[in-house]
């Protein structure tokens, strides 16, 4: 199987930003999509647009810190599709700051949302990717692992701890699943918004900068894409001119 025409991908954090966005540009390619994130009224929202464009999806509200919400949004794509190809886990959480602040209940979740929300759908997912024979995991990283920055430590802490995870799962998988890390910069989100004041003047400083969420889907459609047997592992998106 090559191509994302009929193809079924299930996508976390799929109410706004990249994961709306790539749900938009997938379903345009004639995936069926399944979308999950803890917005519902988003979600409807998405779903009849991408119906109305002549597009299929379902959704489910989806907390990716609950283990049975991503068993939940498998076990939707398997009920109403018959199968599922991909696994996009893009739900995450910002919340930088100084470690001198102990911000401990915003380590504490992003620890939950983009650490334990990746494994709990490496959980829902491997089983079906087993049985079926077939599957794709797509994990949305960031730069931030890449280049160690202050205010950043614990969130690019749990962004590497992903990227260890996917290359560990990558190795294990053998010649009939693939696992893809896409590691975008800036990009144009709601990423800053529950962020300390004073920190989230300066991202949103880098927004002059930022990408449109359109480029980060379209390397994701290039990782699903391909035929099998091809395994694009590790893909950095960023605007030119970020450091």
């Amino acid at each position: 199987m090559s191509g994302i025409e009929g193809k079924v991908v299930a996508i976390t954090g799929a109410s706004s930003g990249i994961g709306e966005a790539t749900a938009l540009l997938l379903a345009e390619r004639g995936a069926k999509i399944v979308l999950g994130a803890r917005r519902p009224e988003r979600l409807e929202a998405l779903a009849a647009r991408i119906e109305e464009a002549g597009g299929e999806a379902v959704w489910a509200r989806t907390d990716v810190t609950r283990h049975e919400d991503l068993s939940a949004l498998v076990k939707l794509a398997r009920d109403r599709y018959g199968k599922l190809d991909v696994l996009v886990s893009n739900a995450g959480v910002g919340l930088i700051s100084r470690l001198d602040d102990l911000r401990v209940e915003d380590w504490e979740e992003m620890i939950d949302v983009n650490l334990k929300g990746v494994l709990y759908g490496i959980a829902a997912a491997l089983p079906v990717f087993r049985e079926q024979g077939f599957g794709h995991f797509v994990n949305t990283v960031s730069t931030a692992g890449l280049r160690i920055v202050p205010l950043q430590s614990v969130y690019a802490g749990t962004k590497n701890a992903v990227r260890t995870i996917s290359e560990g799962l990558r190795q294990e998988a053998g010649d009939s699943l693939r696992v893809t890390v896409v590691s975008p910069g800036a990009v144009r989100t709601d990423f800053a918004e529950r962020m300390d004041p004073a920190v989230k003047d300066q991202i949103d400083k880098m927004m002059e900068i930022a990408l449109s969420p359109d480029a980060v889907a379209r390397a994701i459609a290039f990782a699903i894409e391909q035929p099998d047997g091809v395994d694009v592992g590790d893909i950095v998106v960023r605007p030119t001119a970020q450091g």
